[in-house]
């Protein structure tokens, strides 16, 4: 073979190189751009499979010892601008259950996008919710075995106080509209049922009887409380005055949930209901009316409207693993709040 030969496919193949090399640095990245950063999150365990997302799972036998808190690292939305340049943005925070081998209590801050473990056991802390004037928080704790109290704490996870003694199973509390009484659920008196007491623990009682009644929340003036029950003979959402009284059926669906929600307004309530892994968010009028569903696919439940009424939010296993989503009341503008490659849900909102 010539020099010549040689100088010519030498300079053909350094032009095959040159060409590319332009192709994976610079034709690429326009036909396949990068997908939005997520910023790394802590270790933690992931959910054990099969594990039911609304908490059913096998209970630990010891009770749990309290640990200072533990702040978490920020996390991103993979949203496609900045929470805050939404119109009406979502604010205040978000309370829920999150998982590092046990149920703990996680509360994200909206304005900031921080998270910070409030609850750090060896045993189970869920069901829990905002007080009113965001201050505080109630939850449901395992004591020993399938028995779990009320507890009050500051959203700093200090000042825990113990409100029920009662050994049974109680869940799901919620503080009133003023401050003066919790509704949740309890099996003090056989079967789950809604009960009422005072704000630092006394005079419980029962609103309900009879079948099943579970997950109950107020309405925004205190008015009224809506819950899940099987009293007409399949679980369906139900309506009832605070003292017990007046109760109405608002659905009448299959394969209802638990966990509910009314608008800012008292006209709304949210819900979500389909078999196993299939489940999605509905909203639907307190009187019965203008069913909508919000959600299609991805697993979706434990909906809660933001104080405002502008957002709801709620639990979905849509990217593979139980994580927090909000959503637009039209199921519009659909971001996701927390990124870990453990479980979080049951999210309740407050300011």
């Amino acid at each position: 073979m010539s020099r010549t030969t040689q100088s010519v496919l030498i300079g053909l193949g350094l032009g095959v190189v040159v060409v590319g090399v332009i192709a994976v640095f610079v034709i690429g990245p326009l036909l396949y751009p990068a997908r939005p950063r997520l910023v790394p999150v802590a270790e933690a365990t992931p959910l054990p499979p099969g594990r039911p997302p609304e908490g059913t799972s096998t209970l630990p036998a010891s009770p749990p010892t309290s640990r200072p808190t533990a702040p978490l690292p920020a996390t991103l939305t993979p949203a496609l601008r900045p929470l805050n340049e939404l119109p009406n943005p979502p604010v205040g925070k978000i309370v829920f259950t999150c998982f590092d081998g046990d149920d703990e209590i996680c509360l994200l801050n909206l304005a900031d996008m921080t998270i910070a473990q409030l609850t750090n056991n060896s045993v189970g802390d869920w069901y829990a919710s905002l007080t009113p004037d965001g201050a505080g928080v109630l939850f449901a704790r395992q004591i020993s075995g399938s028995n779990y109290e009320i507890m009050r704490m500051r959203t700093d996870g200090s000042e825990v106080v113990q409100l029920t003694r009662n050994g049974a199973q109680n869940y799901a509390p919620e503080l009133s509209p003023d401050g003066a009484q919790i509704v949740y659920t309890s099996s003090a008196g056989g079967a789950q049922q809604v009960w009422l007491m005072e704000a630092g623990g006394g005079n419980p009682r029962a609103l309900t009887s009879g079948a099943e009644s579970i997950d109950p929340t107020w309405s925004p003036d205190g008015s009224r409380v809506a819950f899940a029950s099987n009293r007409s003979g399949q679980r369906q959402l139900w309506t009832m005055a605070a003292d017990g009284s007046d109760l109405r059926q608002v659905t009448d669906l299959p394969e209802m949930g638990g966990r509910n929600a009314f608008s800012a307004d008292a006209a709304t309530l949210a819900f979500y209901r389909g078999p196993f892994n299939g489940r999605n968010i509905f909203v639907i009028g307190a009187d019965g009316g203008n069913l909508r569903q919000l959600t299609d696919g991805g697993d979706n439940l434990g909906p809660d409207f933001s104080p405002d009424g502008n957002w709801i939010t709620f639990g979905s296993f849509r990217d593979g693993n139980n994580e927090i989503y909000l959503m637009r009341p039209d199921g519009s503008d659909v971001y996701r709040l927390t990124n870990h490659r453990r479980s979080e849900y049951q999210p309740r909102w407050g300011p």
